[in-house]
């Protein structure tokens, strides 16, 4: 169990693919965990992309796997969460009730992974596909009305998998959180109240929502929108994950997050574990998100760069400021 401010680290700041059949890589990763683990880490919210359709089972044994090196190394007490994301193959929104159950399949897996890696939140962008825009037969993006009216139906079609996930996660003690993600990464759901317009047909509990501080300075419509959204989150008993993370998704130290105005509605009504989210401009990043900084170099990995911070110290230096502002609201 996690205390209320345990904070975790996603491992976004060194890469996508986990690869956790591949025991060199399991060494580099179980490497990071421990030097993050020395300055306050709890835990980490591990990526875990799709591969091919067919090898689901595969992909359970091998993230057990992976648990059981990072026990091995001496950290059977830290956490973990996964971060999971659609696509177009394995997509829940569609119109195809072959495809729809292919999606269903997907994020059951995704949820085995998640209680093989002894986690019990599963988030992030799970149901329109990531980063895929809609478009017109003849190749034009849908935006606006129209847009709205190509997701109104996706929607209705995305609801009973949803619930039919929720009941798994449920047996698994897995709790599903939805990413609302701006618009400048994906279509929808774009804001908190697109979530909880989504789940007012869901029954199930385990289904619930993800904030994110950079995609609420982004994409949401105001404070008090957002005091009243997550008050109502938090009333339906779906307040299932906290992410905070810069609005350009790079250092935390310094950044344009709100903090007070962010943390505030939150930590009364939440006692989840808190992940500092930072995209480093890693090659998988660079294209979706547009980034145009320089990469924070992995000690080990890279050779350093004057003038550029490590990735370590980018970690110690947004644990510290997150724990400064904790206490600045009274927290432990």
């Amino acid at each position: 169990m996690v205390s209320a401010r345990d904070v975790y680290l996603s491992l976004f700041m060194f890469t996508v693919d986990l690869r956790p059949d591949d025991e060199e890589c399991t060494k580099v990763i179980v490497g990071h965990l421990k030097e993050l683990r020395k300055l306050g880490y709890a835990g980490f919210d591990m990526p875990v992309f799709p591969t091919g359709a067919g090898s689901f089972r595969q992909d359970v044994r091998s993230y057990a796997k992976l648990r059981e090196a990072v026990d091995k190394a001496g950290l059977q007490d830290v956490g973990f969460t996964t971060n999971v994301a659609t696509t177009r193959t394995f997509d829940p929104t569609s119109a195809f009730a072959e495809q729809r159950q292919l999606g269903l399949e997907y994020l059951k897996s995704r949820v085995d992974i998640t209680a093989a890696l002894r986690g019990t939140i599963m988030a992030g962008p799970i149901l329109f596909p990531y980063n895929v825009f809609p478009v017109t037969d003849l190749g034009e993006q849908l935006w606006s009305d129209a847009l709205q009216g190509w997701l109104e139906p996706r929607y209705r079609y995305a609801r009973p998998v949803l619930e039919e996930l929720g009941e798994y996660a449920e047996s698994k003690n897995v709790r599903v959180a939805i990413e609302a993600v701006d618009h400048w990464e994906t279509p929808a759901p774009n804001m908190l109240s697109d979530v909880l317009g989504f789940l007012g047909e869901v029954k199930s509990r385990h289904v619930g929502v993800c904030v994110d501080s950079a995609h609420l300075v982004l994409g949401n419509v105001g404070p008090e929108a957002y005091r009243r959204d997550v008050a109502e989150i938090a009333r339906q008993d779906r307040l299932h994950y906290v992410q905070v993370s810069a609005p350009d998704r790079g250092e935390v130290r310094d950044s344009w997050i709100p903090w007070a105005e962010f943390l505030a509605p939150l930590l009364p009504r939440y006692d989840g574990p808190l992940l500092i989210e930072v995209f480093n401009a890693i090659p998988a990043f660079l294209n979706s998100l547009h980034l145009t900084r320089r990469k924070f170099w992995v000690p080990g990995e890279d050779k350093p760069v004057s003038l550029v911070p490590n990735a370590y110290e980018v970690a110690r230096d947004a644990i510290d400021t997150l724990r400064q502002e904790l206490s600045e609201l009274g927290e432990k």
